[in-house]
């Protein structure tokens, strides 16, 4: 589960980690309120207007922009707010801006100059290990400093089972070529981030920019953070922080049913139960000629009811120019799930789109009569080369 800048934030500063300060608004006249009431808590002059969207690259979209008045701040809010972000990670159909964060700025003058650094925590399966990635070259092109530079992107693996040791998180701060008051806050930051995204059961932090104010401080500026959707029922609080405006609505449909779903750009749309066979079928998919247009698992207790609403999610995407139902009845009857395919058929009515349905193991061969004496526009298969072959005559 993605969660907004706004809310990484807090839960960033529950844990320790020092953080550049906003307040979230979902209006222009509620934008001008957070940036008076800011004025009043922190001092600042200038307020940094923030997009919230599930989305990286908001600057370079016009999503992020700096504030030297309360009139600047009513002004940019009007445009931001509602607004169809596009960035480098929404694709070109882009976002709708609900809600921004008006937030402190931090890049004032001082004695030294500001300094923005990367910085993320996140699990590297390979290596069984957590793993902390950071760079003296932050902002906006990371990816660019990626790609380009590699020797200035470093990584500091950390033994789960010993956690974050005070040698790695002074490593981490000399790397970034700290030192002096700067130095010891990083080795702070590091510590406090890391403890962070280890209780939260965070899939990723995302710092980009941390930055070095030119009083020495260390702050959290922006804040990408992931939850794992497994973890959440250690986490009521956080759950509540899930903005539907931002997740596809067929995956939220889906998710009422229980059914596991991602949308993807292909036109055959997949219903299977396990996401091994998921997995399997997809690849049969391709094979055959086809692109997947979504993965879909029913899960191993398939029945009318779900098997009706994999259909009408998947119905509901244009591209899709068949359906492949690949069921292995280990769990589940064969045949219960054929009863499911055509009392759904009836249900829905007239489906515009041709529907293989492959059944194996336990009553296989009892589904496949009651799919081929339903009378409806049902193909059906046995082995999975007899789907394939019929998905590629289809599409």
């Amino acid at each position: 589960m993605n969660l907004h800048e706004y809310q990484g934030k807090s839960i960033l500063k529950k844990y320790g980690v020092a953080v550049q300060e906003g307040i979230v608004a979902n209006t222009p006249e509620e934008a001008v309120e957070a940036a008076n009431l800011l004025q009043q808590q922190t001092g600042t002059g200038w307020w940094v207007v923030k997009a919230q969207i599930h989305a990286g690259g908001r600057g370079k979209g016009g999503g992020v922009k700096l504030a030297k008045s309360l009139d600047d701040v009513k002004n940019i809010s009007e445009k931001i707010i509602g607004m169809q972000l596009i960035t480098p990670q929404t694709g070109p159909e882009g976002k709708k801006v609900h809600k921004i964060l008006i937030a402190q700025d931090v890049y004032y003058p001082g004695v030294s100059e500001t300094k923005e650094y990367y910085m993320s925590v996140l699990l590297d399966r390979a290596r069984g290990r957590n793993t902390i990635m950071y760079s003296p070259q932050g902002g906006m092109d990371i990816e660019k400093v990626a790609e380009e530079t590699p020797h200035l992107i470093f990584k500091e693996e950390v033994d789960p089972s010993a956690g974050l040791q005070g040698f790695q998180a002074r490593r981490i701060a000399f790397n970034l070529g700290l030192s002096g008051k700067a130095f010891k806050e990083m080795t702070s930051f590091v510590a406090s981030l890391y403890n962070a995204y280890v209780h939260t059961d965070a899939a990723l932090f995302e710092i980009n920019p941390v930055l070095k104010t030119s009083d020495d401080r260390i702050l959290a500026v922006d804040a990408k953070v992931s939850i794992d959707d497994n973890a959440l029922f250690r986490h009521a609080d956080y759950a509540d922080m899930r903005d539907l405006n931002e997740e596809d609505p067929t995956e939220i449909e889906a998710g009422k049913f229980n059914l596991n779903f991602v949308k993807l750009d292909g036109n055959v749309g997949c219903m299977v139960n396990g996401a091994g066979l998921a997995m399997a079928t997809m690849d049969i998919i391709k094979l055959s000629g086809g692109e997947p247009a979504n993965f879909l698992d029913v899960g191993g207790t398939a029945n009318a009811t779900t098997v009706e609403a994999g259909f009408r999610i998947i119905l509901k995407d244009p591209n899709v120019k068949a359906i492949l139902i690949n069921i292995f009845g280990g769990i589940v009857r064969c045949d219960r799930v054929a009863q499911g395919v055509v009392d759904a058929y009836k249900a829905i009515g007239e489906i515009n789109v041709p529907v293989i349905v492959r059944l194996q193991g336990t009553n296989a061969q009892e589904g496949k009569e009651l799919i081929d004496h339903s009378g409806l526009k049902v193909h059906s298969a046995i082995t999975l080369m007899e789907a394939a072959e019929k998905v590629k005559q289809v599409v």
